[in-house]
């Protein structure tokens, strides 16, 4: 079968070739992958900001149907429609008995069993996934079952950035009615964010970016108010009269980026850093800030909260018509056309792309 494979990191294009899915046995299942969701860790990956084994098979965020299943597997069943989470709870450890179900790190476990046989070597998939591929071998956990009616185009976007941006404003930050927001950087996680603050109730939301697509976007989405990076701070004084946001997002996972977020921010009020950044990039905000303005700093990852249920509540607005996510999808390639999708996303010519792969 074909599969998107990252040789080495720093390369900045894929490989198309043809590898075996191989682990299956108890415990594991097999998924046939129907779609699967171009997000910027796959970029981070390719360009070595978040280390990982290669080669490997690209992709974490798909979604597909389940063909087989290993002995003493009863969550899911052959015919089943799934997300496949790349950081799945599994509901032994100390934080999923905590109820912090989405900081499980069992999933990191999942990179010890190869997916993939390239050339008679075994090599793992992303984040133990791979989903860039016709079919997968996963731990069972890791494949969330998902109503009918939910479109495989959708359920891959919510398998990690709509979750994401939705749980860091629902969950983490927990978005007050009437409140006014900021959202620092406008990739499909910024995206969502505004999406989830508008849900929340929010009255004013102002977003962020430095290319102007990305700005138009998020008017599309929610926001009511758009601007380059150098306009935040005439947007503070001009929207709040200078006392700043109620709340204000980084989806970006840069000091600099963080830092605006924080100055966007009123005294008392809430910054969420949701951009994931590199081990070695350290915020500038002094201990003397810190106290006296007390902002509230509140990481959020993978929305803030066992993920099944951010699925689940997620699933829940898009039935009810309060999320629009079939319109964050810009571009739909087969896998052959992953590459340039890629360059797509990076410059911002493309919102949220869908690899349409069975």
């Amino acid at each position: 079968m074909r599969a998107a494979i990252l040789r080495k990191a720093g390369d900045e294009t894929l490989d198309i070739v043809d590898v075996q899915a191989i682990s299956f046995g108890p415990g594991r299942v097999r998924v046939r992958m129907h779609r699967a969701g171009l997000c910027h860790s796959d970029l981070s990956v390719m360009n070595g900001l978040v280390p990982h084994p290669a080669p490997c098979v690209l992709g974490h965020e798909g979604a597909g149907e389940v063909v087989e299943v290993g002995e003493g597997v009863t969550n899911v069943k052959p015919g089943d429609r799934v997300i496949v989470c790349w950081m799945p709870p599994c509901d032994t450890c100390l934080s999923c008995k905590a109820g912090d179900g989405h900081l499980c790190r069992s999933g990191f476990g999942n990179l010890r069993t190869p997916n993939f046989q390239l050339d008679g070597s075994a090599v793992s998939g992303m984040f133990g996934e791979g989903v860039f591929a016709e079919e997968a071998v996963i731990a069972a956990y890791a494949a969330i079952p998902i109503p009918d009616d939910l479109p495989y185009d959708v359920a891959a976007l919510i398998g990690c950035g709509v979750t994401t941006g939705i749980g860091a404003a629902l969950n983490t930050a927990r978005v007050t009615p009437g409140s006014s927001v900021a959202v620092i950087g406008l990739g499909g996680v910024g995206i969502s964010i505004v999406q989830g603050a508008k849900v929340a109730g929010a009255a004013r939301i102002l977003a962020v970016d430095p290319i102007p697509n990305r700005r138009d976007w998020a008017l599309e989405f929610g926001a009511t108010d758009a601007v380059a990076p150098e306009a935040v701070k005439e947007a503070k004084a001009r929207l709040t009269g200078g006392f700043g946001f109620d709340y204000s997002f980084e989806a970006v996972g840069k000091p600099a980026t963080l830092r605006a977020a924080y100055n966007a921010a009123r005294n008392g009020g809430t910054v969420c850093l949701v951009g994931v950044g590199g081990q070695q990039d350290f915020p500038d905000i002094s201990m003397g800030e810190l106290v006296g303005n007390e902002k509230s700093i509140l990481p959020s990852f993978y929305g803030g909260t066992d993920v099944r249920q951010t699925y689940a509540k997620v699933i829940d607005l898009w039935r009810a018509g309060r999320l629009d996510l079939e319109s964050m999808i810009t571009h739909r390639v087969p896998l052959d056309g992953i590459n340039e999708a890629l360059r797509q996303m990076h410059t911002g010519e493309a919102l949220r792309t869908v690899v349409e792969i069975a």
